[in-house]
């Protein structure tokens, strides 16, 4: 079991910048990667990054690529997600997510654990 729990969003302006944190717990050494999604209202959960737990690799999506960068601290179990130059149309409810699944992928399916979410509202 891996227990996730994000951090970090809010009310910011557009062009302004938030950084998010997941703080993983339990079986920390077992998930492959940790990816982040969010979802909009009235829209469906979407992939934004991840990265792999052990090496570092990282993967965006289209959208966010050039604003928003994912990192991790494997000694605090956490990973980031920098999001900068921040738009409208990047509100959203921000979840993380770990996945056992090799390569890294980018569907909810292969995802087992989730966090609660983290509001993210960007004001144009």
């Amino acid at each position: 079991q891996v227990q996730l729990v994000e951090s970090g969003g809010g009310l910011v302006q557009a062009g302004g910048s938030l950084r998010l944190s997941c703080a993983a717990s339990g079986r920390t050494s077992s998930p492959y990667a940790i990816g982040w999604f969010r979802q909009a209202p009235g829209k469906e959960r979407e992939f934004v990054a991840a990265i792999t737990w052990s090496s570092g690799s990282t993967y965006y999506a289209d959208s966010v690529k050039g604003r928003f960068t994912i990192s991790r601290d494997n000694s605090k179990n956490t990973v980031y997600l920098q999001a900068n130059s921040l738009k409208p149309e990047d509100t959203a409810v921000y979840y993380c997510a770990a996945s056992n699944a090799r390569p890294v992928q980018v569907t909810l399916r292969h995802y087992n654990y989730w966090g609660q979410g983290t509001q993210v509202t960007v004001a144009s």
